[in-house]
């Protein structure tokens, strides 16, 4: 009910955020499509954009993602303007969705001949914000679980990285090539780039060891670390079949509660940390 009644804050400027961990199922994409439509459908104008060959993140939204449909894919390769490839998505009025197809698994070998091969999504993106009558408030980028170009690509082009952690006994190996990885985009080609949030997933509330991982988490980064844990949830894995959000596929569940909350907590940490009045709720 607090999370009913509760309005969101909005951003004076679009967040534009990379959702990055090289290890594969952590919840990277389920985290991009849960948060994404509880921000939209707390008023705020959101758009994910999906880095990952899978098309996950596409599905999951709804969001047709066949070979023949042009995707990310050309606006990184052909220089294709976003707005041709931004699409609705049928989870809400609020929320757009930039498609994969898996000509991206081959964008990693296109791009390595091209001129300022990092920066492509940064130039399409900045150029489309700046031409919006009213700019996104969030922008979500789904990465594939990899460290190449495309990887590259969303880390230049965002302010923000968005780490989910798997509460698991491997949970921390790699993270601090992750974190070394960021340092080195931050250094040489986006100097605005912060690990700005740590959101724990999967979490078993019945073993000792998820609760030692959370721990040692919040230990390391006390401040990215949200007060927020998505539980392990049936229904959240079974959403994404259904093409939906665990948001709109179960409305009252953990899992959704969870991701709400999780939204909730960055939208009002982003309103602090900007110390600015916030835009008006539309």
């Amino acid at each position: 009910m607090a999370l009913e009644e509760a309005v969101l804050p909005l951003p004076p400027t679009t967040r534009v955020l990379t959702i990055s961990n090289q290890k594969g199922g952590v919840g990277k994409t389920t985290t991009a499509v849960n948060l994404a439509a509880a921000l939209a459908r707390s008023g705020a104008k959101v758009l994910v954009i999906d880095l990952d060959p899978q098309g996950n993140a596409s599905t999951a939204l709804g969001v047709d993602h066949r070979s023949e449909e042009r995707s990310v894919y050309e606006v990184l390769v052909s220089d294709l303007a976003l707005s041709e490839v931004i699409r609705p998505s049928t989870e809400h009025e609020m929320l757009d969705c930039v498609p994969a197809t898996i000509h991206l698994a081959g964008a990693e070998i296109e791009l390595v001949s091209l001129v300022a091969r990092e920066q492509r999504l940064r130039r399409a993106l900045d150029t489309h914000l700046s031409s919006m009558e009213r700019p996104y408030d969030y922008v979500f980028i789904d990465c594939p679980p990899s460290l190449g170009l495309l990887t590259i690509n969303a880390f230049v082009a965002a302010r923000e990285v968005l780490i989910p952690i798997q509460c698991e006994y491997y949970a921390l190996e790699g993270l601090s090539q992750l974190l070394s990885n960021i340092e080195l985009i931050e250094k040489h080609l986006n100097p605005e780039l912060r690990l700005s949030t740590i959101l724990l997933t999967m979490y078993d509330s019945r073993t000792n060891l998820a609760q030692q991982v959370a721990q040692e988490v919040r230990n390391h980064f006390p401040t990215q670390t949200l007060q927020t844990i998505i539980p392990r949830s049936v229904r959240v894995s079974e959403a994404p079949s259904y093409g939906q959000s665990v948001i709109s596929y179960d409305f009252g569940s953990t899992g959704s509660l969870s991701y709400r909350e999780a939204a909730a907590e960055i939208a009002k940490r982003g309103a602090a940390k900007a110390g600015a009045p916030s835009k008006e709720q539309h």
